[in-house]
């Protein structure tokens, strides 16, 4: 299940945080090639930070998934999203940093996985 968990300084109170939300969870599984019904997305605003010394807008992010990536689609991921960002929270693409942890999936996951799936029959 990949999770992007995003933290900004900038405001969201007045701003379409659902259309933010399909964009990313949309870019997301898009991009990793999973289904989009297994993709969380996390939005946090108003939250202290600084990036290069200011405290213009800005943001970071993190995202995990269990597979899928890898650096030409954390290359597309980064755009993509920073790309959102700029458009809908006027974040500029040079403030965004979005870090990848790419986790193995271990046994018990995957059985998890699997009884997961008998019970959505």
């Amino acid at each position: 299940m990949p999770c992007l968990n995003v933290s900004t300084n900038v405001n969201l109170d007045g701003v379409d945080t659902s259309a933010v939300l399909a964009d990313a969870s949309k870019t997301v599984a898009t991009i990793i090639g999973k289904p989009e019904a297994y993709v969380m997305v996390i939005l946090k605003g108003s939250v202290p930070m600084a990036f290069g010394g200011t405290q213009e807008p800005a943001a970071y992010g993190e995202l995990v998934s269990i597979g899928g990536l890898n650096p030409d689609v954390n290359k597309k991921l980064s755009a993509g999203i920073a790309s959102i960002l700029e458009s809908k929270l006027s974040i500029p693409m040079s403030r965004f940093y979005l870090k990848f942890y790419d986790s193995k999936a271990h046994p018990a996951q995957e059985h998890a996985q699997c009884l997961h799936a008998l019970h959505q029959e």
